[in-house]
């Protein structure tokens, strides 16, 4: 009679191994795969044109009607234009219209300065070619540490209405475009692409910008506004926070997302009712959504899981995503009012569906993210989607 086989201790260690894989993290890995895939060529051919790209910073342009200095960067509120019925007096709103007129130097610089950094260092990670190191370092320093050209650490002067304010907390949302600014930083520090000098000069800049925004009175009411504009606060202040390791900063993130941001800005059905009202209700909801991912991208660590997190009346990104992958999908499902402007353009590649697929191993998010535009060119487009390179937030 043949003998039973009994399973070596090799074995059982090996079993045992397999059953504590969650199937998600399996699952994203080989999403990573195709995420990967999917962009890297492209990553490298645009890196490649950055590397005879020049810095521009906000030094580069001046607006006469600007409170501030060379060094301060400027904007003008969207949706303010010139009163016909009374010229040369203050501006007059008109919700969801962008006045072109309007001063922008500086915030398509930081976009501007957003994509090269970004590009040139998913290039990096992808090649280890110094060239795209030395020239992301390039921007870098003319951005935050070289005194002529460097932005001083605010906002003091951005959103500015004409006869109205110089400046308003609601001028915070430029600077989201550094969130992926900050990760690139992050990751070329984690990797060892540039040097603790180098990387803690730059870090000083983020934490002075951080400090002003949790402190100054302007910070402290885009902080506290009720749309999506607190989503884009905290993301823009998490990513800062995380840079620079301040850990006061993430809890008190990590305490927005749970106590504020969701419960008080989501409905029972997973949509976002403030920005429903909105002349643009479809690209608010995009943009809301993606910044709530952005945030739990962010903030996830071991410890803190903001993709599971579900309040005590059942709110959760999850559902937020589920409400709205239906109409991204097909748009011409859309329930609501159409957006008054660029209502053609969207959807694109949204980090909402990146995150979610990798966070929820769900193939669906991941074929639909895949299957979107990737590149947008349409400037309004790339203003609401500061998170547009999949590579420094996926490559280990």
């Amino acid at each position: 009679m043949k003998r039973a086989l009994l399973p070596s201790n090799l074995t059982i260690i090996f079993y045992s191994f397999i059953c504590l894989i969650n199937p998600i993290d399996l699952e994203a890995q080989g999403f990573e795969d195709r995420i990967i895939n999917a962009f890297k060529q492209t990553e490298i051919n645009l890196a490649k044109g950055y590397l005879n790209s020049d810095p521009v910073t906000i030094t580069d342009a001046y607006c006469d009607r600007s409170a501030g200095g060379i060094n301060d960067f400027y904007s003008e509120g969207d949706y303010w234009w010139p009163d016909p019925n009374n010229p040369g007096g203050p501006y007059y709103q008109r919700d969801g219209q962008t006045n072109p007129e309007n001063f922008t130097a500086h915030r398509h610089a930081m976009i501007r300065l957003s994509e090269i950094t970004a590009t040139l260092t998913s290039a990096w990670l992808l090649t280890k070619d110094e060239a795209y190191l030395e020239k992301a370092l390039e921007h870098l320093n003319a951005w935050f540490v070289n005194p002529s050209t460097k932005m001083n650490p605010h906002l003091l002067y951005a959103q500015a209405i004409y006869g109205k304010v110089t400046g308003r907390g609601i001028g915070l949302i430029d600077a989201y475009h550094l969130v992926e600014v900050a990760q690139s930083v992050k990751v070329l520090e984690d990797k060892g692409g540039i040097s603790a000098e180098d990387a803690e000069q730059i870090k000083s800049w983020f934490s002075e910008f951080l400090n002003w925004m949790t402190t100054h009175e302007y910070g402290i009411s885009e902080m506290n506004w009720k749309n999506n504009h607190g989503t884009c606060w905290a993301a823009t202040a998490s990513s800062m926070a995380v840079l620079t390791e301040n850990d006061e900063v993430i809890k008190l993130c990590v305490d927005r997302f749970k106590n504020i941001l969701l419960p008080n800005q989501m409905a029972n059905d997973g949509s976002f009712p403030l920005e429903l009202k909105r002349t643009k209700p479809y690209g608010y909801s995009l943009f809301n959504i993606d910044a709530f991912f952005n945030l739990a991208k962010i903030l996830h660590t071991p410890e803190v899981n903001l993709f599971e997190y579900e309040t005590n009346d059942g709110k959760s990104i999850k559902k937020g995503l589920e409400f709205i992958y239906p109409y991204i999908k097909e748009k011409s499902e859309w329930p609501y009012e159409k957006d008054i402007f660029i209502w053609e353009e969207w959807p694109v590649c949204h980090p909402a569906l990146l995150f979610g697929a990798l966070a929820y191993g769900n193939l669906n998010y991941l074929e639909l993210y895949l299957k979107l535009p990737k590149y947008p060119s349409h400037s309004e487009l790339i203003r609401n989607l500061p998170v547009r390179h999949p590579l420094i937030w996926i490559l280990k």
